[in-house]
């Protein structure tokens, strides 16, 4: 689509075809902007009896041709180009991750450095990691072997090797997946795709050991030289692998694929791409994060480098059981404000995992949700703190002691001083019974440090957004601003420990009304000011001299900040943060800081 046709764009129709569910939604332009009109679900209908995507596509449709009353299906066609005010979309779009999304293996030389780089390439893209095959991972040939035909990934991504580096290793990595002969998940009468981005020099032999065995193509070396990463053309080549083989062989999907003007995309790589498109719009460091009943994601721009994890066994329904297992019981129950006995939070956990559907009925079932959820969150980000690197295996700086390291690990990108936002999405958080609870979540998880706005996606439109943006970038960013995002606020949160109750910072704030609120907030305490949705503050932050804003420590801050529906949240806990030790003291605190942020007014009435 040119930008031409573009610009003559006035309605758009998306769909998100999701694991369980299928989601439709309306945007027109409404003067100068672009809206969300309606919105209409319907259950995804991918396996038996339908075995055909498109049922429940055209479900969701209709609930939105009847919210919307207007007609955009023509029998099972989607009526385009737009015949009237009242018929049919000049535009229709759709994401995809039913039939449990793109799986991929990667392989490369080094495990930390071509290897890493391929693992970001497919992560990129949108895809699962299911596990990454390095000549020093520490396996032997056979139990490689065995990995890739245990697995059956949907795709293999193979790198190795600078340009003009070595061949024999990334020829042996060949030969193992020639070796294992893997057949794919989906369909038997085609070849399983492995794109091979590695050492150019390396692409005869390559092609010679693998072109019988599977759909290889080649594309441009990911690691040319070791100081640069290349990854658009594998993450560009996965994608279209990704559409041409996974998708044409998944039920319905040739149906839906004729149906839309760009190609569909993995429903993760469209978030990740609307948070990459924001950072670059707004010029700042921006962070996502995507927490769903399987898998958690984080993505994250931070100085102009775009990246996305997968964390595959960090999820709250079926993989609820892997964060209780990662994190372990004492990280979980640090987080709930009652004491609780061990078997009970396990067989509530083990319940939650074999019925995935059920919801938190009482308070205290909610608390405990909420704290296995923080606890996913953070573990998905430790996993993306590491993933999110500067490159590993060049110098950084050249002394005595290290000019010969060749190895050394890259410094992670992750910077939360800098940070700008956090936006929050999956049920754990868009459908949090009140939004101060979603703010507090992202807090506790991801411990912000300045100044940092919070927000979370409505009702989880970011999929159909992202895809939107690669056609129609105004269009995505109005409807992200004015409907997708819910503005929690913003958080305030000095760096530095203290004695318990000394005064750690000095907020003061001018408002709109023209009134002041100051706060003297002590070291382990929360405070909140509050300020509106679409409103601001002018405010001057002193933080005492053993903490610091990002100016320096005990340095004065002035900042314009934005308010939500939570407000301005002062946290002065301390980074690092750390949890009383004792029990009681431990739930004090809790309930303390749940009472500032009006986190759990329920409470005392249950």
């Amino acid at each position: 689509m040119t930008m031409s046709d573009a610009s003559e764009i006035t309605s758009i129709l998306a769909t998100d075809c999701g694991s369980t569910t299928t989601k439709a939604i309306l945007i027109e332009k409404r003067g100068d902007e672009f809206r969300l009109v309606v919105r209409g679900e319907a259950p995804t209908t991918v396996e038996a009896p339908f075995e055909d995507v498109t049922r429940g596509a055209l479900n969701a449709i209709r609930e939105v041709e009847e919210l919307a009353g207007r007609k955009f299906l023509d029998g099972e066609q989607i009526i385009r180009p737009r015949r009237s005010e009242t018929e049919g979309t000049d535009i229709y779009i759709s994401t995809s991750s039913a039939g449990g999304g793109l799986q991929m293996m990667v392989a490369g030389v080094v495990k930390t450095m071509t290897a890493e780089s391929a693992a970001r390439a497919a992560l990129g893209a949108g895809a699962i990691v299911m596990d990454t095959l390095a000549t020093n991972d520490g396996r032997l040939p056979h139990e490689r072997v065995a990995r890739i035909r245990a697995l059956r990934p949907d795709m293999i991504l193979l790198s190795g090797g600078v340009d003009g580096g070595t061949i024999s290793h990334v020829v042996e990595l060949a030969e193992l997946i020639a070796a294992a002969d893997p057949k794919p998940r989906f369909g038997t009468g085609y070849r399983l795709p492995v794109i091979f981005a590695g050492n150019k020099d390396a692409r005869e032999p390559v092609k010679e050991t693998l072109e019988s065995k599977s759909a290889l193509d080649i594309v441009e070396n990911l690691r040319p030289v070791l100081e640069r990463e290349n990854l658009g053309p594998a993450r560009d080549k996965i994608h279209d692998l990704f559409m041409e083989h996974v998708m044409a062989h998944a039920p319905g999907y040739k149906k839906l694929m004729r149906w839309t003007e760009v190609p569909i995309m993995p429903t993760p790589g469209a978030v990740g791409l609307l948070i990459d498109t924001m950072g670059r719009k707004e010029k700042i460091e921006a962070m996502g994060v995507d927490i769903g009943g399987a898998t958690t994601d984080v993505f994250s721009r931070f100085k102009d480098v775009f990246n996305r994890t997968v964390s595959a066994n960090l999820g709250m329904s079926y993989s609820i059981s892997n964060v209780l297992s990662e994190a372990g019981l004492p990280n979980i129950v640090r987080w709930i404000p009652f004491k609780v006995h061990e078997i009970d939070l396990r067989n509530t956990i083990r319940n939650k995992m074999i019925r995935p559907t059920t919801i938190p009925h009482t308070l205290k079932e909610l608390q405990i949700e909420q704290a296995i959820a923080r606890e996913a969150l953070r573990l998905a980000f430790e996993q993306h703190k590491s993933m999110a690197v500067g490159l590993k295996g060049i110098q950084q700086e050249r002394t005595i002691s290290d000019a010969f390291d060749q190895t050394a690990t890259g410094a992670t990108l992750v910077d939360m001083m800098s940070l700008s936002i956090i936006v929050g999405s999956g049920g754990a958080l868009s459908h949090a019974p009140r939004r101060s609870q979603a703010a507090l979540m992202l807090i506790d998880a991801f411990l912000p440090e300045g100044v940092t706005r919070l927000a979370v996606d409505s009702i989880f439109m970011m999929p159909q957004l992202g895809v939107l943006s690669t056609v129609h970038e105004k269009a995505a960013t109005d409807v992200f601003d004015r409907d997708c995002l819910i503005k929690l606020g913003t958080c305030i949160a000095p760096v530095g420990t203290g004695k318990a109750g000394a005064r750690a910072i000095r907020v003061s704030a001018a408002l709109p009304d023209g009134r002041n609120e100051e706060r003297e907030v002590g070291f382990g305490e929360m405070a909140a000011i509050p300020l509106g949705v679409g409103e601001n503050a002018e405010v001057e932050i002193n933080p005492e001299r053993g903490f610091d804003m990002g100016a320096g420590r005990g340095k004065e801050l002035r900042r314009t900040v934005e308010g939500g529906v939570v407000g301005i949240i002062i946290d002065a806990r301390g980074r690092p943060f750390q949890l009383p030790e004792d029990d009681d003291e431990r739930i004090r605190k809790l309930m303390e800081w749940e009472t500032v942020l009006d986190v759990y007014p329920e409470r005392s009435s249950s």
